[in-house]
């Protein structure tokens, strides 16, 4: 709306001057800006007054303009000079200065304004006049603590918080999310998380995806992920045929817990997505506790069940195998048991390359631990090549891991072959039996591809399992 000139009303003062014609450009950018914003020439008269100030206070540009001031209209009657004297005063000031003025509506009612204003001057410095914008007191505030929140989210926050746009890239990041990606902030912007993060990047990128598309924001979501260039997991898959330790390692996986927040211009008409907030929190050390106690009472759960069902059984061999079946559950895909004939434990000899497989899961595929033979030293000899991980454990009369993870297909295929253990074999936790200071053989597990290697934690389960196995098969061979 383009500024026009007062008129005369009863009991109003006449304009003192004319206000200067004002350009259909200064007009356009005067009414686009989001802050109510006034002028006033050197004698107090408005020269210029927005939409955004017409929206605020009620008053038109057509009843404004040409106005001395704001008294009689905008300000109460004793108010009007000491606010006058302040926005007149601007003009011997240098730069801006804020002041809180009570102004009043078209309809009576008051709003208290936060008012900026500075000098209007000429080209030789000569003040002209005052320009004032302004806003209501509520607004500003909200203003001031969005922008307070955001600066201690981004310096201050112990949560990660990093922006991402809609290409699903970061485009600001606080230091806490740096250090969590393993990187610098300026570093993080603009790479896909492809190459941030190992693992978990798709699941990553779905959540953001989702997040985009809703107008709501979802529940906090725990992510499992693996970050490019931290330290690998030591005895993680690819571990090297040794100790329980292993060595060598996957990459080790984090758990953030993460909220996502969708972010729309406050500009514009439309709700237009900005991006996506994206806040998280390292609880890997929670979430691994929480994991560790569920299987730690879940496979307390399976051995006090399988023991309660091996005490039902008359044979000691298929007491043994159930004990096999209740671990295999959750835990491993095959169990093999190898005995040391008769003859190799009575001349004591050390880590004999034949073993007697004396029951063994299915090969093809998943199925119930069965005797290969009638007796459990009447099975299938096995001749195991040198520095065969079963061996090893009857040397050390401990528990080794062996694994090929991450290898090509038909590497990883040789290897179990060469091991003579079934197809697709990628993991292995070897132990030993003993039964009465006696070694009685070795018990195997196995895992496919898609699990995980074996962790110390299943090495401990495996020896307690191989505890009941072994007393089961020491009780066969005493029965005859």
């Amino acid at each position: 709306m383009s500024a026009t000139r007062h008129t005369d009303r009863p009991g109003e003062q006449p304009p003192a001057a004319q206000p200067p014609p004002t350009p259909d450009l200064l007009s356009a950018l005067l009414d686009g800006m989001d802050a109510a914003l006034c002028a006033f020439d050197a004698q107090g008269v408005v020269t210029h007054w927005n939409r955004e100030a017409e929206h605020l206070l009620g008053w038109s540009a057509r009843e404004a303009v040409g106005r001395r001031g704001f008294a009689g209209w905008a300000v109460l009657p004793g108010d009007a000079q000491e606010v006058r004297e302040r926005l007149l005063g601007v003009m011997g000031a240098p730069g801006r200065q804020v002041h809180e003025f009570a102004l009043l509506t078209k309809d009576g009612r008051r709003v208290l304004v936060r008012m900026q204003a500075a000098a209007v001057t000429t080209a030789g410095g000569e003040p002209t006049g005052v320009y004032c914008a302004f806003s209501e007191v509520h607004a500003q505030i909200d203003l001031e603590r969005s922008i307070a929140l955001s600066e201690a989210l981004f310096e201050d926050a112990a949560w990660g918080v990093v922006l991402v746009d809609v290409d699903l890239r970061p485009a600001v990041a606080n230091a806490q999310a740096a250090r969590a990606l393993r990187a610098g902030p300026s570093a993080l912007l603009g790479r896909p998380f492809g190459e941030l993060l190992e693992q978990g990047a798709e699941e990553l990128e779905s959540a953001l995806q989702h997040a985009l598309a809703r107008t709501t924001p979802s529940a906090p979501a725990d992510l499992w992920v693996a970050v490019r260039g931290e330290g690998a997991e030591p005895g993680g898959a690819g571990a090297l045929e040794g100790g329980a330790g292993g060595a060598g390692g996957e990459p080790q996986r984090r758990c953030w817990r993460s909220a996502f927040v969708r972010l729309s211009s406050p500009l514009a008409e439309q709700a237009v997505p900005l991006g996506v907030g994206w806040l998280f929190q390292d609880v890997t050390e929670t979430k691994t506790a929480e994991q560790e106690a569920a299987v730690a009472r879940f496979r307390e759960h399976q051995l006090h069940r399988a023991g309660r069902a091996a005490a039902e059984c008359e044979d000691p061999v298929e007491a043994a195998t159930v004990y096999l079946d209740f671990a295999l559950a959750g835990f491993a895909d095959h169990a093999l048991v190898d005995l040391l004939p008769p003859e190799a434990r009575e001349s004591g000899q050390e880590a004999p390359r034949r073993l007697i497989r004396a029951a063994a899961t299915p090969a093809q595929g998943p199925g119930p631990c069965l005797p290969t033979g009638g007796r459990p030293w009447s099975g299938v000899a096995m001749r195991y090549p040198a520095a065969h991980p079963v061996l090893q454990a009857l040397e050390r009369c401990g528990s080794v891991r062996a694994g090929c993870a991450g290898a090509d297909p038909e590497v990883a295929q040789g290897w179990a072959q060469a091991r003579r253990w079934p197809e697709g074999a990628t993991h292995a936790l070897c132990t030993v039996l003993r039964s009465r200071g006696r070694t009685l053989g070795a018990l195997t597990f196995l895992r496919g591809g898609v699990r995980r290697s074996f962790s110390r934690d299943d090495a401990r389960y495996a020896e307690d399992v191989a505890a009941r196995v072994a007393t089961a098969l020491d009780l066969a061979e005493l029965l005859g």
